[in-house]
């Protein structure tokens, strides 16, 4: 167990080395660990951390976790960095930071059918916090909190703030339903309106539907595609 400081309900399994956090996540949500553990690893250069959910409700409107736990990472870093640092969600859980990748949010679940109450849902977050090049900025479209005005902020100060955020939008969810999520998501959103290539289709991303499905427009015709199915099998 942890040191760190977690919300009353959330309890910290800390590992090392090359250890995975979303693999441990994965196995310890399939022996039936509570829900409210969180797996984290500071090691290396990249913090790694995941969450284990017990969602009540099916898995297409459990997907909202990652929406969800996003604000709660804007949240987070809005209270940590200095107030010019932007953070954006990409619909699929890829986190920017002043406009390039800082890192990425996942998600797998005990069912892949959208219709059925996951046993366990494990979302995982990875956060670019240094860079292990000597000239980090090669690749335009990756960053660093480092290199964004964060060195400051430690793995472990960053992670009991998301899960603190993430907790506050979670009982948002679960008091207000998903509105306050949709209209704070929204604005977060930099491809939302825009063109993008998903699943090898090509569109306009046009919005999404309650359950944060995204709504594709191809030519004269809108697809949904759930949010759902982009957990991982």
């Amino acid at each position: 167990m942890s040191d760190l400081q977690f919300p009353p309900m959330f309890q910290g399994v800390a590992l090392s080395g090359a250890a995975d956090p979303f693999e441990r996540a994965l196995a310890l949500a399939l022996a039936g660990t509570d829900a409210g553990t969180v797996v984290y690893n500071f090691s290396g250069n990249t913090l790694k951390a995941s969450l284990i959910f017990a969602p009540e409700v099916r898995l297409e409107e459990a997907a909202a976790t990652l929406p969800v736990c996003g604000l709660g990472f804007q949240a987070a870093l809005g209270a940590l960095a200095p107030p010019e640092v932007a953070v954006h969600l990409e619909w699929d859980g890829t986190i920017r930071v002043n406009g390039a990748v800082c890192g990425r949010m996942r998600m797998k679940a005990s069912t892949s059918n959208p219709d059925e109450i996951p046993d366990w849902l494990v979302l995982g977050l990875e956060l670019n916090m240094t860079s292990s090049q000597e000239n980090p900025g090669v690749d335009a479209d990756t960053t660093y909190l480092s290199e964004e005005g964060c060195a400051e902020i430690t793995a472990e100060h960053f992670l009991e703030a998301w899960v603190r955020h993430s907790l506050y939008w979670i009982n948002r969810w679960l008091d207000e339903g998903l509105r306050p999520v949709h209209a704070d998501w929204r604005g977060l959103v930099p491809t939302l309106g825009e063109p993008v290539e998903i699943d090898g289709r090509s569109g306009t991303f046009v919005g999404v539907d309650e359950n944060f499905g995204m709504l594709l427009r191809i030519g004269e015709e809108t697809t949904l595609i759930p949010l759902s199915s982009r957990l991982e099998t």
